[in-house]
């Protein structure tokens, strides 16, 4: 067998933060997905660890959370599975990384 030469390999993670970073669409719509799936309580966590993964992707925790007037601690603690993180330090985890909270409608109302 040849000593072929393989390049190292990526983490997971790594590879969503590069394609996080790389696709600002990609970005928004999977914080989107993720958001939703809070919508189940029992699901929390996958909003809060999707919100690190863009603020990571984003200039980083530390920059992050200097720029939304917090400590990376406190950034880590709030976007942890078991944050709470208060309204305020969202709108400004989410303006720091340079998005959004929106709201749409849960199902279709009759008319």
């Amino acid at each position: 067998m040849s000593a072929a030469k393989y390049a190292a390999s990526v983490s997971h993670r790594d590879a969503l933060i590069a394609e996080l970073r790389a696709d600002h669409a990609f970005a928004v719509e999977y914080l989107k997905a993720a958001l939703e799936e809070m919508e189940d309580s029992r699901h929390r966590s996958v909003g809060l660890l999707a919100l690190r993964d863009v603020a990571e992707a984003y200039g980083g925790l530390a920059a992050v959370a200097r720029s939304a007037g917090m400590t990376r601690e406190a950034l880590y603690r709030a976007l942890s599975p078991n944050g709470n993180p208060t309204l305020k330090t969202l709108m400004a985890v989410l303006e720091a990384i340079g998005m959004r909270l929106s709201a749409s409608p849960a199902r279709t109302l009759p008319r």
